[in-house]
C-alpha cells in the first residue's frame, strides 16, 4: 500500500526558484534515497519506498529528474 501525501513550498524541503523564462522546484531527500519522479498533468509525483509525495507546478512544460538525492523540476514558460 502506497501513502500520499501532498507538499507545498512551506512543508518542508522544496524550494521554488522563478526566472524570466522558467520555474524551478527543488527538494533535497537526502544522498543515498532511491526514489522516482514524474510529471503528469501539471502534479509532480515523487515515490520513495511505498510513500507517494505530490505537488503542482505551473502550466508550462516540465521536465523532471534526480541527482543525488535532489529532486528538479523545471517547468519552461
Amino acid at each position: 500500500m502506497t501513502n500520499q501525501q501532498r507538499i507545498s513550498e512551506g512543508d518542508g524541503p522544496l524550494r521554488r526558484y522563478d526566472y524570466s523564462d522558467r520555474t524551478v522546484f527543488a527538494a533535497d531527500l537526502g544522498a543515498g534515497v532511491d526514489a522516482d519522479v514524474d510529471v503528469v498533468d501539471g502534479t509532480v509525483m515523487v515515490v520513495v519506498g511505498d510513500d507517494q509525495y505530490e505537488f503542482s507546478v505551473p502550466a508550462g512544460r516540465a521536465q523532471a529528474f534526480i541527482k543525488n538525492g535532489v529532486v528538479t523540476v523545471e517547468v519552461s514558460q
